[in-house]
């Protein structure tokens, strides 16, 4: 099955898009005469993977490596690098350079950055004495499409560098990433922010606008209504939640990366001793399209009524005469065999983790952490963590969880949790924590939290949830519904007025702009419902509404707002934009930073 998503139903045309970047590439590759081999950064590499198929690039006689220390091993004369713009990679191709030198080997070299260059990183290859032998281009890959509704930007540290390190950089490409779609889809004419990062993109982007006017006919064709801009730091609480979705535990436990999980074979009954297997989630798989976002619980269910169904029908077929039409039925539900065999296994896998004991505990632990009634249970949870020596991610999780709820611990608390972590843990931990500390994630408490406040009215914990039937966001979390995800519904309800109140107990600041020259634009505070008329563009299809998290996406919140979207009387399709896909594990795991 492909790795590359298949990006027909999308209610953008991403196709075009991503045929944008494949062409660019080939194009690069193209104009350097002659064979080549193109050495790529393996993170990279990765994201290369959902835009082009590598034996396409090998049709153009073209030999790939991986980026390393090591120098590259290759006949080719020319040598050609895509990297990001990370000033450690240019030590590496710097010594490659040197050490070609050493050998007398005569070559030429390119670098092409992406999405584009910056001076510090040839800076380096000047002290380095390399720049004059190189030829330097760029590779403006701003955007990757995932899946059908989703955009990565693929800024995997963006949350980190602008709470810790104070870099905004990564706030830049996305509103360059935002101002390329709308020179493709039209300017989009309403525009909601909240968080201190997600204004400063809706600023950046305002002075694209201005720096870069979009000519009329841009402007009067736009194919989505509104952007929605979330900060990750106004929602920590749900990240560092379990996800109880399919999607959301294959991610939990076996780390979706590019859209595929990498695992031994023999889990997916392949009896090849020790060797890994890569396989492909995205919505080109059917059986997975239909399960990915429900209840875990819900999905092992599914996958029984659809393998007892099978079993009839095979039964029937070996004991009956059939028609021809029949067999023809038969034979077509025997094609989704091999999909039913892959998530059977999956989920077969998956429930060794979710019956343990010591999950479901971790889960209860969760709720009561969002309860917020209990918090001596809590504090006393996390201690005995701590002395048992629970992988310290796991820990943090927890905490991280329990700071964000009570804005913070009281001091006496904080300092002694501290202690407690660096004698468990060691002290080269210490980074780690004071860049949480830094971030506002784990912190002394200096006002009274009003998480409760919060909590009550956006209805974050929903009793008696039907994960089966659900009839509210909260079956993600089986109970807690995702407060970014409620901050979307309100946001596309009525607009961000008629909840000022409570965003302003929110970390950050919120705005709402209207875009000029879209008076005659309908805004959403006319967009109420699907029995409005307005909500249709032109052709028939529903207005587009798209989410960009600033700082990542956990798959629960997509499965969320994919709910949303196929509500009755729900006006709009969602496109969701993301610097990156993260989890609790992921998110806290960028923090992490050693001493010594």
């Amino acid at each position: 099955m492909a790795q590359i998503p298949n990006l027909d139903n999308s209610p953008l045309n991403l196709k075009s898009l991503r045929e944008q970047s494949q062409k660019d590439l080939v194009k690069i590759l193209k104009d350097i005469r002659g064979k080549k081999c193109l050495v790529i950064e393996p993170k990279l590499g990765g994201s290369l993977s959902l835009i082009i198929q590598t034996s396409l690039l090998k049709e153009y006689g073209i030999e790939l490596r991986h980026l390393s220390a090591e120098p590259v091993q290759t006949d080719c004369t020319k040598v050609v690098y895509l990297v990001p713009s990370q000033r450690d990679l240019m030590k590496s191709i710097s010594s490659h350079v040197h050490d070609d030198i050493s050998k007398g080997l005569q070559r030429e070299y390119y670098i092409y950055f992406v999405p584009r260059r910056e001076i510090q990183c040839e800076r380096i290859l000047e002290e380095e004495k390399v720049h004059h032998l190189i030829t330097i281009g760029e590779y403006p890959l701003y955007i990757v499409p995932v899946d059908e509704d989703i955009l990565s930007f693929e800024l995997d540290l963006a949350y980190k560098q602008c709470q810790v390190d104070g870099d905004t950089g990564s706030l830049w490409h996305i509103a360059k990433a935002i101002h390329k779609l709308e020179s493709t889809f039209g300017v989009i004419p309403n525009v909601r922010a909240k968080g201190k990062a997600s204004v400063l993109v809706s600023d950046i982007l305002d002075r694209m606008h201005t720096e870069e006017p979009m000519n009329s006919s841009e402007m009067a064709l736009s194919e989505i209504n509104t952007l929605i801009l979330i900060d990750r730091e106004v929602d920590m609480v749900t990240p560092m939640c379990s996800q109880l979705t399919y999607e959301g535990l294959l991610d939990e436990f076996l780390r979706i990366n590019n859209g595929s999980v990498e695992l031994d074979s023999s889990i997916m009954g392949v009896q090849q001793e020790g060797k890994k297997m890569k396989v492909p989630l995205n919505s080109s798989d059917k059986l997975f399209k239909e399960i990915r976002d429900l209840n875990f619980e819900v999905v092992v269910q599914v996958l029984r009524q659809k393998a007892t169904s099978m079993k009839q029908d095979y039964t029937e077929m070996t004991t009956t005469n059939q028609t021809v039409s029949e067999l023809k039925d038969f034979v077509k539900k025997l094609n989704s065999l091999p999909e039913m065999t892959r998530h059977i296994n999956l989920a077969q896998h998956l429930s060794t983790f979710t019956s343990k004991p010591s999950f479901l505990a971790k889960l209860d632990m969760e709720h009561t952490i969002i309860e917020a009634s209990s918090y001596d249970i809590c504090f006393d949870y996390i201690e005995e963590m701590i002395h048992k020596q629970e992988p310290l991610v796991n820990v943090l999780r927890l905490l991280i969880l329990f700071s964000v709820t009570n804005s913070g611990l009281p001091k006496k608390h904080f300092d002694y949790l501290r202690r407690e972590l660096l004698h468990s843990y060691g002290f080269e931990h210490m980074a780690t924590l004071n860049n949480l500390e830094k971030a506002g994630l784990l912190k002394k408490q200096e006002s009274k939290s009003n998480w409760l406040t919060v909590k009550r009215a956006l209805q974050l914990v929903v009793e008696d949830t039907d994960t089966a039937n659900p009839n509210d966001i909260a079956y993600v979390f089986s109970g807690y519904a995702p407060l970014s995800i409620r901050l979307v519904q309100h946001a596309v309800r009525s607009g961000w007025r008629a909840m000022e109140e409570i965003l302003k107990l929110l970390p950050g600041p919120h705005t709402e702009t209207k875009r000029l020259g879209f008076a005659s634009s309908p805004s959403f505070a006319t967009l109420q419902g699907a029995s409005n008329g307005l909500d249709k563009i032109a052709d028939g299809r529903r207005s587009l509404v798209l989410v960009v998290f600033v700082g990542g996406v956990t798959f629960a919140e997509i499965a969320a707002l994919r709910f949303l979207s196929a509500q009755e009387g729900m006006a709009y399709d969602l496109i969701i934009g993301t610097t990156k896909m993260v989890n609790g594990h992921s998110l806290v795991e960028t923090f992490f930073e050693t001493i010594g």
